[in-house]
């Protein structure tokens, strides 16, 4: 076997950027749990030793009953399991900035023909009293009926659900007779942030569906759908299939899942991410013309400032705007940013704000 030089490497790997905490490269154990799986053959489709075992390391962390199905992506997700748990007159009621409305290409409604009804929210999250102004025209054949309440945690502005928030939602969802769906694309920086394990914050609270996220936590590939209460999700296996989400070679995504979750490596990784950006919000603060207006909860910081600046920034760290019109942008930590990536780039921000 030739060995790889750096002529065959077709890109700089010191390079950084804030832009997506998918741009970061795959965790050293994660990498390590792959080539573990390697040898040999296993029976595919999941019905593998990794993906048995990963069943057992999930009940671990969110309780007994847990059934975890692992897919290729976190849209994948979302669509498998929200179509798990709805009838084709029914609604889900999200944020109007959720990833489900906003950035999924509308898979959920042309893939899973789910409606979506969106609610305008502070900090992106859904309260009890939100909840409320769709919960109406009950049996009216007119109207698509509401019957799931989808929340991302952390939200898409990178706020955090407390545990109390999450349970009062799920309460008055529940009244309903609705299901609660967590979309945790980055349900490990909400643990981290908060200091809760996975069962304090979805089981124990009443979470009905999760889709657990791992690609942004340092895995290649993979996220899974959990179901909490199997009493209201219907025919996941043929979903996940039908979806196009189930993988031939499961095992080499169930090894990434259980990597993560053994060790605390999910912990270490977001944890690591959240601090990067506690670190980059507190760089920044103090520059004139910098305004960082929401607290900053996970890895994300949002920050306004001259689209000019930014614009010039960005000819040197990826990043992207959130709101071109308000000059504001997204600054994305990962598992990998450092302390030198950090204050570089805080630097920078200085440097070109004086400029």
């Amino acid at each position: 076997m030739t060995a790889v030089t750096e002529l065959d490497i077709l890109h700089d790997p010191t390079n950084r950027g804030f832009a997506s905490d998918n741009y970061s490269g795959v965790h050293p154990e994660v990498l390590a749990a792959i080539v573990r799986a390697n040898g040999g053959h296993q029976t595919s489709y999941g019905d593998d030793v990794y993906t048995a075992r990963l069943q057992e390391v999930f009940r671990e962390h969110f309780g007994p009953g847990v059934e975890a199905f692992p897919v290729f992506n976190g849209t994948g997700a979302n669509v498998v399991a929200l179509q798990a748990v709805t009838q084709r007159w029914e609604s889900v009621v999200c944020t109007a900035t959720a990833h489900i409305h906003v950035d999924e290409c509308a898979a959920p409604e042309r893939m899973g023909g789910l409606k979506l009804m969106t609610v305008p929210t502070p900090h992106g999250k859904l309260t009890p009293e939100l909840i409320d102004t769709v919960a109406v025209r009950k049996g009216d054949e007119h109207h698509a009926q509401p019957k799931v309440v989808s929340i991302t945690q952390t939200t898409e502005l990178g706020t955090a659900y407390t545990v109390d928030e999450i349970a009062h939602i799920v309460e008055r969802v529940h009244a309903n007779d609705w299901v609660l769906h967590v979309d945790g694309s980055r349900l490990s920086n909400a643990a981290a942030s908060l200091g809760v394990s996975f069962k304090e914050m979805i089981t124990d609270t009443g979470v009905d569906i999760v889709s657990f996220g791992g690609t942004k936590n340092g895995l290649m590939v993979g996220e899974a759908v959990l179901v909490i209460n199997p009493d209201v999700v219907n025919g996941m296996k043929y979903l996940r299939k039908q979806s196009m989400q189930l993988a031939s070679k499961m095992r080499f995504i169930s090894t990434q899942l259980e990597a993560l979750l053994t060790d605390d490596l999910y912990l270490r990784n977001a944890g690591h991410a959240n601090a990067m950006a506690q670190r980059l919000a507190a760089a920044v603060a103090d520059i004139d013309g910098v305004r960082v207006p929401r607290a900053v909860q996970a890895n994300a910081v949002f920050a306004i400032l001259p689209k000019v600046v930014s614009e010039k920034l960005m000819d040197d760290f990826h990043f992207y705007f959130w709101d071109e019109a308000l000059g504001e942008v997204r600054w994305m930590c990962s598992w990998d940013t450092t302390e030198k990536d950090v204050d570089e780039f805080a630097a920078a921000v200085r440097a070109a704000m004086s400029a």
